[in-house]
């Protein structure tokens, strides 16, 4: 699929919908991806050590190199941009390509998120156009529909915060749901050790360093602990909940009477509209639509609406573009203050 023809067809559509190009760095700090992604994805990354000491690495992903631009830029107006370029990653399955070329567009410091939710969709959409595909899906999730559920659970809240936390991570998430069924990380034995530990915490200097948090740290997270218990039958009970929430799946016509029957009949204080939905129609440009409340796991950045495009290329099923919205990111990145983000890229090594 990749070819220079296509790619510039492509950069055309997107700009007809009033996107300006900008130009990205190739290299950037390595720290700026691991601490998004976590230390298991450095062995991923291309790095190396600068004359000054400092870890650098070959961009893996396109939108964190987007968004530092725009924090060590001091930008503060709204932005609609798109680039093209390569990332690189290393893979664990050798037949894949290490250089990745893509075509991305955003729009960043926007407070008119449900549109600009809309238009990255609609700009997806029209790239779509200049290729010759048979069929496909586009599949929707919303992140922030979970995080609004996990928000009127009845779990403690240091609960709510590893699930949250840990959404995005389905292994480990699946298992927090094991023990919250269980109860398992409540165990007498331990506590009793824990009270021991506490009080003897009480009398040392409260702003010593144990395990990189404080001890003033950690004795309130103790006490809290001790006045916010679990109980195991609620523990069950939540685990239902979730594992049921995660399993909807529907035409996206259908999402938001799906979500509030489930949230009805759990006696659970949430109503969605259609505004969680950049689209309402189950066929759209030969894809068929629809809703997934699993969606979303796979990047740990994203906090609202997100998707993926799939399409029937030459008898094969390809994955062709990705995207959703990433409000936190620049702040994480180190900007003081929140700035709403939403974008797509499209991968022309699709093939």
């Amino acid at each position: 699929m990749k070819s220079k023809n296509l790619s510039e067809k492509i950069l055309r559509s997107v700009k007809s919908k009033g996107f300006k190009y900008i130009e990205l760095p190739s290299v950037i700090e390595a720290n700026h991806i691991v601490q998004r992604s976590g230390e298991s994805f450095r062995k991923f990354i291309f790095s190396f050590i600068d004359q000054n000491g400092s870890e650098l690495c070959l961009r893996p992903d396109l939108t964190i190199a987007s968004c530092l631009r725009y924090l060590e830029s001091n930008l503060k107006s709204k932005e609609k941009i798109f680039y093209s370029g390569q990332a690189y990653r290393k893979s664990n399955n050798k037949k894949d390509s290490i250089i990745r070329d893509q075509i991305g567009f955003e729009i960043i410091g926007s407070k008119d998120e449900k549109n600009d939710d809309k238009k990255i969709i609609n700009t997806a959409l029209k790239s779509l156009s200049n290729l010759n595909y048979l069929s496909g899906t586009l599949k929707i999730g919303n992140v922030e529909i979970f995080n609004l559920l996990i928000s009127k659970l009845d779990i403690p809240k240091r609960w709510k915060l590893r699930l949250l936390r840990h959404f995005w991570r389905e292994d480990y998430f699946n298992d927090l749901l094991k023990r919250l069924e269980t109860n398992s990380d409540v165990d007498p034995t331990i506590v009793e050790v824990d009270k021991k530990k506490f009080l003897k915490m009480l009398k040392q200097d409260q702003n010593v360093i144990v395990a990189g948090r404080s001890i003033k740290k950690i004795l309130r997270r103790f006490n809290n602990k001790i006045k916010d218990p679990r109980r195991a039958s609620r523990g069950k009970n939540v685990s239902k909940i979730i594992k049921e929430f995660l399993k909807i799946n529907c035409p996206i016509n259908q999402a938001a009477k799906k979500l509030n029957d489930f949230f009805k009949k759990n006696k659970i204080n949430l109503v969605v509209d259609q505004r969680y939905f950049p689209i309402s129609l189950n066929n759209i440009h030969k894809l068929n639509v629809e809703f997934s409340a699993s969606f979303g796991r796979q990047l740990e950045y994203y906090t609202g609406m997100v998707f993926k495009i799939d399409i029937k290329f030459k008898s094969k099923i390809i994955n062709i573009i990705n995207g959703g919205r990433y409000d936190k990111l620049i702040s994480d990145l180190g900007s003081k203050k929140k700035v709403p983000a939403v974008g797509a890229a499209l991968n022309l090594n699709s093939q």
